[in-house]
């Protein structure tokens, strides 16, 4: 079991050349590029309190897991160990299984599990599925990346069904810019891991770090989006606003969902300062 600990345990060696910034870090620019996973999901968290107040803390926990994705992954890439690697796909599948059990479309469910009672039935068959690939992802290590990798498609595919029906051009702006960051987080995966060389002698071995910063900048988009059409299937009646950090008109700003009752309770309290 010490050998799963030690420096370079695990089979997955990325492009960028090892311990050539640091005699502590194996992939310098792969380790500091999870910085994102660890500051952003935080404030995240605060912009949605009012969110988690109403439709429970489920957007929390994701915000949670995606701090534990980054600090996972800065722990692989700093030693190249196989408990690392191991903790590092672990976290990012129970990212993406919470995520389709909270929010895959009930509209896309088989009709016998659309109901409340079904809805329990999905989400107790998606926890089974989470432990049966969790357990194989530690029998199998070797193939857990590209497994991983194929679970973003049934989630674009989420996303573009919600997408399709959305009447808001600034929600439908937002879907399109998180499907383009995670085409673009994908070719940076797939250009690291399958073009090492090539990368290699155009002096540029640092794509996976790119990934990391792309692919959590669609992640974060999607949860909002998600969250979002969550509110908009099931409790309409909160009227969910897609809105932006610092300046709601800059759109390059930090999404986040803002619900009509906490509008009203904004509104009620300017009311009574003036």
């Amino acid at each position: 079991m010490s050998q799963h600990f030690s420096r370079g345990s695990s089979p997955v060696d990325w492009c960028e050349e090892n311990y050539s910034y640091s005699p502590l870090i194996a992939e310098f620019f792969n380790t500091v590029s999870n910085a994102l996973f660890l500051v952003m999901p935080p404030f995240l968290m605060h912009l949605h309190k009012p969110y988690s107040y109403s439709m429970g803390p489920g957007i929390q926990v994701i915000w949670v897991l995606l701090i534990v994705v980054g600090a996972s992954s800065a722990y692989f890439h700093a030693t190249l160990s196989l408990l690392g690697q191991l903790l590092d796909e672990v976290a990012i599948l129970w990212v993406v299984m919470a995520g389709f059990a909270m929010w895959f479309p009930k509209a896309a469910m088989p009709p016998q599990v659309k109901d409340k009672r079904g809805r329990r039935t999905f989400i107790n068959m998606v926890i089974v599925l989470t432990i049966l690939s969790t357990s194989l992802g530690f029998l199998q290590p070797a193939f857990n990346a590209f497994f991983l990798m194929t679970l973003g498609v049934p989630s674009i595919c989420m996303l573009m069904y919600n997408l399709r029906k959305e009447p808001d051009n600034r929600t439908r702006s937002l879907g399109r810019r998180c499907i383009l960051l995670w085409v673009f987080a994908v070719a940076c995966w797939v250009n690291d891991r399958l073009l090492c060389d090539a990368w290699t002698s155009m002096g540029f071995p640092y794509l996976h770090g790119f990934w990391h910063v792309l692919i959590f900048l669609a992640a974060y988009t999607g949860v909002v989006l998600f969250a979002y059409f969550d509110v908009k299937n099931h409790n309409p009646y909160e009227t969910p606003e897609i809105r932006y950090w610092p300046v709601n008109t800059f759109e390059l700003g930090v999404p986040y969902v803002e619900l009509k009752s906490f509008r009203y309770m904004k509104d009620g309290q300017k009311s009574h300062h003036l």
